[in-house]
């Protein structure tokens, strides 16, 4: 039986194996372990690479002239009507859905006069703990809400 053949390089592994008539190669990376791309980095290079061919591809569309287009046997290609109009169109839905979510957000929001947006079944009254132990021997007081009498009193009480 013949032994595979393999070619080895710093970054890639070329091995060739025959099978019967048909001569296979294939190619597998070698790890350089921290340094491998990660695929969210590879999705981002093809996509990036992929956005820009197409913004090239538009603008060679909408603005190369009809003659010009036609003089390199280019016949099929859409009118230069939707050139501006998908820009437009996908620029309006974008600022509708903007308006659609504050409109929402407005709508689920409950008044600001309604004492729910004060009060609520998880609301702690302080309660009166009184200490019988003096310095820093006090434990902490146990977590409670303050009331809106006492947060308008401490933030606009020096503006008198």
């Amino acid at each position: 039986m013949e032994e595979p053949h393999s070619v080895n390089s710093l970054r890639t592994i070329l091995s060739f194996s025959k099978r019967g008539r048909t001569t296979t190669a294939s190619v597998s990376f070698v790890g350089l372990g921290e340094h491998d791309p990660k695929p969210s980095e590879v999705y981002g290079f093809v996509g990036s690479i992929t956005t820009v061919v197409a913004t090239t591809i538009y603008l060679a569309w909408a603005y190369i002239p009809e003659p010009w287009l036609h003089s390199i046997v280019i016949f099929y290609y859409p009118n230069k009507y939707w050139a501006l109009a998908v820009p437009t169109y996908a620029m309006v839905i974008i600022v509708l859905a903007v308006i659609f979510y504050i409109g929402l957000n407005f709508m689920s929001t409950p008044p600001p006069t309604l004492l729910t947006t004060m009060f609520d079944e998880f609301s702690r009254e302080p309660s009166s703990f009184l200490s019988h132990m003096e310095g820093d021997e006090q434990p902490i007081e146990p977590i409670s809400d303050l009331g809106i009498d006492k947060i308008n009193v401490l933030m606009f009480d020096d503006a008198k």
